[in-house]
């Protein structure tokens, strides 16, 4: 996850979570056949692939040649659940842990090392799965911020409980340079990271709920220049749809992972 930006003296520099912190930097995919996870999201969004850093199991998605999101072949070695996960920025993968299980989340992996910084998967009191990250970011981070996912939306139970319990633990809106602003907006919570929105917090999902796609989860949502053709390619290609608008998808992949398609970048 490195990058380096140029300085007005000309010296590159790397930009970590010690400087930008609390925004969602990356999202990951868990997949049982790697392969099969690359035809789809190549066929549905255009991706390429490039072998990931990691080894054998990783693969990361490129648009234009940025990176914008990474699938690892784990679930069934680590007995995960098929999903899209966020990651935010941490200046502490160990304080955001702390602080996650001393307010009633839960860790389900790490801290670990993986080079050039440590993350760690957790879950929220409500069960929605987040990871975090600490260290230097992603490739070309000004670049992943415009080919990135357009935004990630927790649906939860109470988005207001939610807000706290994601604040304290990620910094939100705080006085230190490199945070993100809350903002409340039409009932929902709005996150902002240099004036983008990059995250949305919804009211209404059911803890208890026997349908996964209505109990509290973190949806991923990707920019699409046109979501009908998106939608009968996810199709075609072994997915389904859940819900459709004109201008939006809920789309699941042959695996069971969900994430939605948008037309609109709600920056």
């Amino acid at each position: 996850m490195k990058h380096h930006s140029t300085s007005a003296h000309g010296a590159r520099a790397a930009v970590s979570t010690h400087s930008v912190y609390g925004a969602p930097c990356w999202v990951s995919l868990t997949s049982r056949d790697l392969e099969a996870t690359q035809d789809f999201y190549r066929a549905v969004l255009g991706w390429k692939w490039l072998r990931g850093a990691l080894g054998d199991h990783f693969r990361t998605a490129l648009v234009g040649g940025v990176p914008v999101a990474g699938v690892a072949a784990v679930a069934s070695m680590w007995q995960m659940a098929v999903a899209w996960t966020p990651y935010f920025a941490v200046p502490s993968a160990d304080d955001a842990a702390s602080r996650t299980r001393e307010r009633g989340g839960t860790v389900a992996v790490g801290p670990i090392s993986l080079p050039p910084g440590r993350a760690a998967l957790l879950a929220d009191r409500d069960g929605a799965t987040f990871g975090i990250w600490e260290g230097e970011l992603i490739g070309n981070w000004e670049a992943w911020r415009q080919a990135a996912p357009a935004f990630v939306r927790l649906h939860t139970r109470d988005a207001f409980d939610s807000a706290i319990f994601y604040g304290e633990i990620l910094d939100w809106a705080t006085d230190r340079p490199g945070g993100c602003q809350v903002h409340y907006e039409a009932g929902e919570v709005v996150l902002r990271s240099r004036g983008d929105v990059v995250a949305r917090i919804t009211s209404g999902a059911l803890e208890a709920a026997p349908d996964p796609t209505i109990r509290p989860h973190w949806q991923v949502h990707f920019a699409v220049a046109d979501v009908t053709v998106c939608a009968r390619s996810a199709e075609k290609h072994g997915g389904s749809v859940l819900a459709e608008t004109a201008h939006e998808a809920v789309l699941r992949d042959p695996d069971g992972a969900q994430f939605t398609v948008t037309s609109h970048r709600q920056r």
